[in-house]
Parts: C-alpha cells; structure tokens; sequence
C-alpha cells in the first residue's frame, strides 16, 4: 500500500515534534551545565568540557544500545505482536541497568587514560571532579531512554517531551542554587552540576515510569508484569541489534571526542572554544536526532506490517525534510555567529577574548556541515528502522575514522590549520556519512522489494 508524501509528512512531524522537544530539552540540560562551568571559571569550563566530552563518548553508546528497543517494538507493533513488544521493553529496563553499571566504572577510572592521551594535568583534574558524581546519572537517564523508546514506539511521546521540559527546568534551578550557593547549600563547583544531573535523570526516569503503569493507553502492555524475569530471548535480540547501533553513535561520537583530545594537546583556549562551539551545534543538531528516531518509528512499523513502499517513503520523506530544516540552521550559523557564542560567555570580558574568537571561527565552520549532519543522522534511522544497523555501523566507521578523523588531524597539525583545521577534518567525515548512509538506505530499499517481488508480493518484507 503507497502513503503519500503528505500523509506521511504529517504523521511523522506528529510522531517527531515532542521527540524534538524532548531532544531539545535534554540538550538545555547539557547546555545549562555549560554555562554553569563557564560561570565558574575558564578553567573549570576547559576540564569540566573534557569530562562532558569523555562522559558522553562512554554513555553514547550505552544510549545507542538502548535505541534498539524503540526499533524493535515498532517492529512488533506493526505486526500485532503485542506480548512481544511487552517482552522487549521488559528487557530494555534490565539492559539499561546493566550497561549503566559497566559505563560509571570505566568513568570512574578515566583519569590515567585521559593522562596517556597527553591530556594537561589541571584539566584532567578537573574532569575528574566533573565525573565523581555524573555517572550516577547513568540509570536513570538510560531507563528513562529505553521507557522513552517504548512508548514512542507506540505513536505516543508527548509524556516524553512534558517530563523532559519539567526535568530541564529543575536540572537550571539546582545547578543555579549550588553554583551561587544559595538558600545556605554549599558552593560544590563541578561536582556539584555532576550531582544535580544525576537526581534529576533519576526523577525523570521515575516521573515516566509512574505515567505509563497508571495511564489506560498502555492496559493492553503491563510492563510490571513479568518485568523480575526478563526474557533471555528479547535480551539478545535488543543486543543484536543495539550492539551496532550503540558501535555506531560511539564511532560518530568517538570522533569529537577525538577532535576534544587534539584540542586539548593545542591548549586550553583551544579546548574551551571546541566546547562551546560543540553545544551551539550539537542543540542544532538535537533536531534531526529527535526527526531521527521519529523515522525509525515510522519505518519500523511499516517494515513490521510488510509495507515495504510506505516503509521507502517514510524514509525518503524524513531525509528530504531533515535536509530542509538543516539548511536553515546552516544560514543561521553563518548570520549570527557571535550572537550565539555570545549566549555562553561575555564578549567584553578579557579573561574570556580568546575563546570568544576561536568559537565564532568554528560555529562559522559548522555552517559547512549542519546539513550532512542532519542528513546522515536522518538516513541512520531509516536504515535503522530496517532491522539494519551493521550497515550503518560499517559506513560510520569508515567515513568518520579513515576519512574524518585523518582529515581533522591532517589539517590541523600538518597543514597548521590549528582547531579550525581539526572543524575541517569533521565536515569532511559528516558528509562522507550523509552521501554514503543515504544510498546505503536506497540499497537496502531496493534490496527488499526486489526479493519481495520475486515471490509476487511488493508490499511484503522479507
């Protein structure tokens, strides 16, 4: 059965705008705890953006695992399989707990590395205390994830993206009272915005939690039940498929995070500009991320159903789009550079001068390739939705490590192109990504119908 491009234009931005606000929301949380380091001092922002960079290179990938769970139950839903679906949830919670012990105990045991990879001491020292705390943050925000993949998988986010606002809220409120030290709590610097994550994603986790036990829409999915004994089965289809989605993002991520050790072996200006620059765009970029998911949804629930032409044209419509949006993002970039890195630090403020230029340099670079970014992300999900996340890992792997990462380092240090050079390297990395995970969704596409064809049935998924 054919959908429409409208049609389904209308029933993804309905699926993808609290998604989009959720995104949003998660990325002020992130940007709060920014301008709170800043607010600091210039040290506390350069160590404390060392550890931000080094938590989410870890915990990305723990978030990419968890996206499987999402997929696989939009899966199920477009094929009435709704036990199955209960089941895959089940397995999310326990996955997500799982993976958060593992990623706070490699966090908590980063200083020596961050050390080898010719990281200063000072920032290291201050990423450290960044992270006595933060990874406690790591159940709840996972579990949170994978309820959030559930129950968006089923058409309904909007609870996603109302506890998400409210979380946002409180994560400024309390990071503000204990940077100043207000109503008497002590002034707990960087440790103390590491805390204040950690309460808040914990509540957020619990808030979603409560709504979907006590919410009739989800009657016919009773997640309690059961929910002691996981199922083995659904655990190891959720690895299957999330390994490589989470090998994915930690590849993607992995290469900013490589970008922030070349900045930090260039200096300390060098690697508080890289951090502000990498929020302006990484808040840009949590809307084709929330567009993303909102794609795989759409693309796994046809696939589930064995309606291979809406599944082509619910991915063909989400890259389309994406590319739209990211365009404006790109002209805003290139028009209100200052105005942007302005939001974070004080461009009169001497202490701040050469961080507050080197950012506008790199935000005007990111203009370059807002629009890759977006497109490969968009065509990531697709392809995702297609049960399909090795050939995504494969294309990320080889167009961010042996094309982006070279690039950033060639450019930098041999071409002496410093951090706009390593900002270089990173465009050509992306829209290595967007051109090869694009035609890699066309690939499969045709893969599909072409089998689906030869067995008489076009609309059929194999």
């Amino acid at each position: 059965m054919h959908v429409a491009p409208t049609t389904e234009l209308k029933a993804l931005l309905r699926l993808a705008g609290p998604l989009i606000a959720s995104q949003l929301a998660h990325m002020l949380m992130v940007l709060t705890d920014t301008l709170m380091m800043a607010r600091i001092s210039p040290q506390a922002l350069a160590g404390g953006g060392l550890g931000a960079a080094s938590y989410s290179f870890v915990s990305i990938f723990c978030l990419g695992v968890i996206a499987a769970v999402g997929t696989l139950v939009a899966i199920r839903k477009g094929a009435g399989d709704i036990a199955g679906a209960t089941r895959l949830a089940q397995a999310g919670i326990w996955l997500a707990w799982g993976l958060a012990l593992g990623a706070a105990l490699a966090l908590w045991n980063l200083g020596p590395v961050l050390l080898m990879f010719g990281q200063q001491p000072d920032n290291v020292e201050a990423a450290m205390a960044f992270l006595t705390l933060l990874p406690l943050a790591l159940p709840g925000y996972l579990t949170f994830m994978a309820l959030r993949g559930f129950t968006s998988a089923l058409g309904h986010s909007t609870p996603v993206m109302v506890i998400s606002l409210v979380g946002t809220v409180l994560n400024y409120l309390f990071n503000h009272a204990l940077i100043e030290g207000m109503f008497g709590l002590p002034k707990l610097g960087l440790m103390g915005i590491g805390m204040v994550t950690a309460v808040v994603s914990l509540g957020m986790a619990v808030a979603l939690a409560l709504y979907i036990r006590w919410h009739r829409f989800y009657a016919d999915y009773p997640l309690r039940k059961g929910l002691s004994r996981p199922s083995l089965p659904a655990l190891r289809e959720l690895w299957r498929l999330g390994l490589p989605i989470g090998g994915t993002y930690m590849v993607e991520v992995g290469l900013f995070a490589f970008a922030a050790l070349c900045m930090g072996v260039l200096g300390s200006t060098e690697l508080a500009a890289h951090q502000i620059a990498l929020q302006i765009v990484s808040t840009a970029f949590m809307v084709p991320t929330g567009l993303s998911y909102a794609v795989t949804m759409r693309v796994g629930l046809y696939y589930g159903g064995g309606n291979l032409l809406a599944a082509r044209s619910a991915g063909r419509v989400g890259i389309s789009f994406g590319a739209l949006l990211m365009f404006a993002f790109a002209a805003l970039f290139l028009l209100l550079p200052h105005e942007l890195v302005g939001l974070f630090i004080n461009r009169d403020d001497p202490a701040f001068a050469g961080i507050y230029q080197l950012a506008v340099s790199l935000v005007m670079v990111a203009a370059w390739f807002e629009l890759f970014d977006g497109v490969q992300a968009i065509a990531m999900g697709s392809i995702r939705g297609l049960k399909d996340a090795k050939t995504t890992f494969l294309i990320g792997l080889c167009c961010y490590w042996l094309v982006g990462a070279p690039a950033a380092w060639l450019f930098a240090f041999n071409l002496g192109g410093g951090a706009v050079g390593i900002w270089w390297g990173l465009a050509l990395g992306l829209a290595c990504a967007s051109v090869a995970l694009t035609f890699g969704f066309e690939w499969r596409m045709r893969r599909l119908l072409g089998k689906a064809a030869a067995r008489g049935k076009a609309t059929v998924s194999a």
